[in-house]
C-alpha cells in the first residue's frame, strides 16, 4: 500500500510528519508524494491562523476528490485545537490531534477495515514528551530536531498552547542519541527545534544552552530556531559565543516594534529589552544574523503605531523579516478586542513594511561582501550554480561542482543579486571546473 503525506506549518510539523513517515515506512508502506495516487492521505495541520484551518479542510476535501476509495487522516493542531469542529469534517476517516502522534498508525489501519476514528487525546498538565528520533530529513546536509513541545505563554492572539499544551523537553539522553544517529547517517548541521524553544529543560531542571552545548559536542554545525527574546539572557549568550561550530542566526520573535502594542499582545518584553538582547548578541557575535516576524494591524494598532514598529525593525537591521497581517483567531483573547483593523488596512501595512523590511534585508547582504564565511553547500539550482549557507544564514550561491554538493567551502562573497550573495571558493580543490560539472 502507498502513503502520501500533507505538511502545513513550522518546522516542528515537518519532523513529526517525518516521524510518521518512518512509522509507517516499518509498517510495510510505500512513501509517495501527494501528486500520486496513494491509499492513504495524512494532512499534518496547523492552526496558527484561520487560513491554516481552511487549508487544512481544502486539502482533506482535494484528496477525497482525487481518490475517493483512499483513507484520508487529518492529525496536529487543528483538530487538537478545535476537536468539536474538525469531527465534522465527514471527508476524513480518521482524525487525531498533536497529542499522540503514535496513534495516527493504528488508526489508520482501522480505517482500512472501514471504521472511522475521531480519537483526540488531551494534553494533561504532567505529561512527558512523547518519544521520537528522527533519522533526517529528504535532504543530507541539513536536519531538524524536535527537543521541546508546548507552551505555557498567554499571547493574547495565539491559540498554540491550547493546541500544544503545557511545556515539555526531551531527556538530553535522547538527544545525544538521535544527533548520534544523524552524525552516522551522513547529516553536517542540525537544527534544534521546538514550540518555545527557550523554554527546553524547564520541566527537567536544565537549561536550552545545555542542549546546545550537548549537540555542539557531536554535530560539525548546530543551529537555533525561533527564539524568545527575554528568555535569552547575556549569560546565555557569552555560553553560546564559546562554542565554534554554533551557528550564530538568532531568529528572535518580535510581533511588533511598538510597546504599546506589545502590551495588548500580552507578550513578555518591551522593545528596550529587546534591543538589549539584540545589543548583547552583536557584542559577541558581531556578524551574527538577526532574523523575525512581524504582525501588523493587530486590533487597536494605530497609523502611528504602525510607524514606529516599522522604525524598529530598520532600528534592528535584521536580516529578514517575515511580515504577517494579524489573523483573527477564534478562542484567542484578541479575537474579542476593540478596534479591530480593516483587512484593507492590514494588507496595506503589510505591504508597506515588506517593503522597508526589504531595504533593511538589502543593506544586510551588502555587509557581507567581502568577507570569507563556511558555506554548507546544499544544492544545484538553475543555470549552473548552486546555493548553501553561511553560518549567519546568508544565502550564498557559487559556481555549480557536483562533487562539492553537501560539505563546507570556504567561499569569498564576491557581491549580491536580488535577494541573495554570491560567491567564489577561496581554495578550489584540485581539478576545481565549475564548467565541467556535468561532463
Amino acid at each position: 500500500m502507498k502513503a502520501a503525506f500533507y505538511t502545513l506549518g513550522c518546522k516542528v510539523n515537518q519532523y513529526e510528519t517525518q516521524i510518521m513517515e518512518q512509522a509507517f515506512s516499518k509498517a510495510g508502506f510505500e512513501i509517495v508524494d501527494c501528486e500520486s495516487d496513494a491509499d492513504v492521505y495524512v494532512i499534518n495541520s496547523c492552526t496558527v491562523t484561520g487560513t491554516g484551518d481552511k487549508k487544512s479542510r481544502q486539502m482533506v476535501r482535494h484528496f477525497r476528490r482525487k481518490n475517493p476509495n483512499a483513507v484520508i487522516a487529518l492529525t496536529g493542531c487543528y483538530p487538537q485545537a478545535f476537536p468539536e469542529e474538525s469531527s465534522l469534517l465527514l471527508e476524513a476517516d480518521v482524525i487525531t490531534g498533536s497529542a499522540d502522534r503514535s496513534q495516527v498508525l493504528p488508526a489508520v489501519f482501522d480505517a482500512l477495515d472501514g471504521k472511522r476514528v475521531v480519537h483526540i487525546t488531551p494534553h494533561e498538565k504532567l505529561e512527558e514528551f512523547e518519544p521520537m528520533q528522527a533519522s533526517g530529513m529528504l535532504d543530507r546536509t541539513r536536519a531538524f530536531v524536535k527537543i521541546q513541545d508546548g507552551c505555557d505563554n498567554r499571547c493574547s492572539y495565539c491559540i498554540i498552547p491550547k493546541a500544544r499544551g503545557h511545556v515539555r523537553s526531551k531527556p538530553l539522553k535522547d538527544i545525544e542519541r538521535e544527533l548520534e544517529s544523524l552524525l552516522s547517517h551522513g547529516y553536517t548541521e542540525v537544527v534544534l527545534a521546538g514550540i518555545n524553544l527557550p523554554f527546553y529543560g524547564r520541566d527537567l531542571g536544565l537549561s536550552l544552552i545545555n542542549a546546545v552545548e550537548l549537540a555542539c559536542e557531536i554535530m560539525p554545525r548546530v543551529r537555533l530556531s525561533s527564539l524568545e527574546p527575554e528568555l535569552l539572557s547575556r549569560e546565555d549568550v557569552e555560553r553560546l559565543a564559546k562554542l565554534p561550530n554554533f551557528c550564530p542566526q538568532f531568529h528572535l520573535s518580535l510581533q511588533s516594534g511598538c510597546d504599546r502594542t506589545l502590551n495588548r499582545m500580552r507578550r513578555r518584553y518591551n522593545t528596550d529589552m529587546y534591543r538589549e538582547v539584540v545589543k548583547n548578541i552583536r557584542e559577541f557575535f558581531p556578524n551574527g544574523g538577526l532574523t523575525t516576524d512581524v504582525i501588523v494591524g493587530f486590533p487597536g494598532e494605530t497609523d502611528e503605531d504602525f510607524e514606529e514598529s516599522c522604525r524598529f525593525i530598520e532600528e534592528m537591521g535584521f536580516a529578514k523579516v517575515h511580515v504577517f497581517p494579524y489573523s483573527r483567531r477564534t478562542g484567542t483573547d484578541a479575537a474579542d478586542m476593540p478596534d479591530q483593523v480593516p483587512n484593507s488596512v492590514k494588507s496595506e501595512r503589510a505591504a508597506k513594511m515588506a517593503e522597508r523590511a526589504e531595504a533593511v534585508r538589502k543593506k544586510f547582504l551588502e555587509s557581507q561582501v567581502g568577507l570569507t564565511e563556511s558555506v554548507l553547500i546544499e544544492s544545484v539550482i538553475k543555470d549552473g550554480m548552486m546555493n548553501g549557507y553561511t553560518m549567519n544564514y546568508t544565502p550564498v550561491v557559487i559556481p555549480a561542482v557536483k562533487s562539492l554538493l553537501c560539505t563546507v567551502q570556504e567561499v569569498v562573497i564576491t557581491g549580491v543579486s536580488g535577494d541573495v550573495c554570491t560567491g567564489r571558493i577561496k581554495n578550489p580543490p584540485v581539478g576545481y571546473d565549475p564548467m565541467g560539472m556535468f561532463d
